[in-house]
C-alpha cells in the first residue's frame, strides 16, 4: 500500500527495527540522523520496562545507535503516567527493576509491602518467588494489578525467557484478579507517546516488527503502521492475522527518504 498522509511524526520499536541482538540495523542510524536533521518530532518504544531511559540511551550507544534519553519511552514511564493520572500520590508493591520504580518514584509513588494501592508487575532477569506469593497476597487483600506489558516471553541470545506476560497469567491463576496491561498493544501507551512530543495521530506512523503489538497498537491508535521485515514478522506471517499494516517494507533504511 502506498502512503495516503503525511508523516511529520515518527514512532517505532526498538528491537527488531533499530537493534536485532544489541546489533544495529543497517540503515538505523541513517534513519534517526535523518528525523533529528530534519527536526521531526520521533520515540523509540519499547514494552520492556527493566531499564531507565539512561540505560537504554547508552545501550544503544554500544550499538552504534545515537538516540537521546528524551526520545525514548518506555512501558514503565507509560505505567507510571497512567498511575499518577489514576491516583496521584498513590502506593505500590513493586516486581520490577530499575526502569519501573524509577519512573514510580518520579510521579511521586511510595513503594511498600503494607497495604499498597497497586501491585505493579514489570520485567526482570529474577522474578522472585518470594515477592510473587507477596503479591497474590496482597491482591487477595485487595490490592489491584497493573502490568507494565503484556509479553509472554522475551528473547536473549540463548533463546525465549518468560517475562511480563507470562508471570502475570500466573498470579491471575492464583488470585482471579486479572491485570490491566498499559504497554502495547494498548493504545494508552501510544497517546502517552503522542502526548510526549505533541504529536497527532492523523500525522504519525508507528514502524514495528511485531503485528501482534506494535502493528495492532498503531492501528487501534490511528496512525500509519509500518512493518518492518527485520524482527520475527515475515512477509508470510502477515496473511495469518486478521488486520493489516498500511505497509511493509524490509526495513527502516527504506523510510529515509521519506523523512520530510
Amino acid at each position: 500500500m502506498t502512503r495516503s498522509r503525511e508523516i511529520r511524526s515518527w514512532l517505532m520499536d526498538m528491537d527488531g527495527v533499530l537493534v536485532h541482538e544489541e546489533h544495529a540495523i543497517p540503515g538505523a542510524q541513517e534513519f534517526l540522523t535523518r528525523l533529528r536533521e530534519r527536526e521531526r518530532p520521533f520515540l523509540v518504544l519499547t514494552n520492556n520496562s527493566t531499564y531507565t531511559r539512561r540505560d537504554l540511551a547508552a545501550r544503544l550507544r554500544l550499538s552504534g545507535l545515537d538516540v537521546p534519553e528524551e526520545s525514548i519511552w518506555t512501558s514503565a514511564l507509560a505505567t507510571a503516567r497512567f498511575l499518577d493520572d489514576q491516583r496521584p500520590g498513590g502506593t505500590a508493591f513493586v516486581i520490577g527493576e530499575a526502569g519501573l520504580t524509577t519512573a514510580l518514584y518520579e510521579v511521586g509513588y511510595t513503594m511498600t509491602e503494607r497495604n499498597p494501592d497497586y501491585v505493579v508487575l514489570g520485567e526482570t532477569r529474577t522474578y522472585s518467588f518470594e515477592r510473587i506469593t507477596r503479591a497474590i497476597r496482597l491482591l487477595t487483600n485487595g490490592a489491584r494489578l497493573i502490568a507494565t506489558n503484556p509479553d509472554p516471553t522475551g528473547p536473549t541470545p540463548d533463546g525465549p525467557l518468560p517475562a511480563t506476560g507470562a508471570v502475570a497469567a500466573l498470579i491471575n491463576r492464583a488470585t482471579g484478579v486479572s491485570p490491566y496491561f498499559v504497554g502495547k498493544p494498548n493504545p494508552l501507551m501510544m497517546r502517552s507517546a503522542l502526548n510526549a512530543i505533541e504529536a497527532h495521530s492523523e500525522t504519525t506512523a508507528m514502524v514495528g516488527d511485531r503485528m501482534d503489538t506494535d502493528i495492532v497498537a498503531g492501528l487501534e491508535a490511528g496512525l500509519e503502521s509500518i512493518l518492518v521485515l527485520t524482527g520475527v514478522t515475515t512477509e508470510a506471517d502477515v496473511e495469518r492475522f486478521p488486520f493489516t499494516p498500511s505497509r511493509v517494507v524490509s526495513s527502516v533504511a527504506d523510510l529515509v527518504d521519506e523523512v520530510g
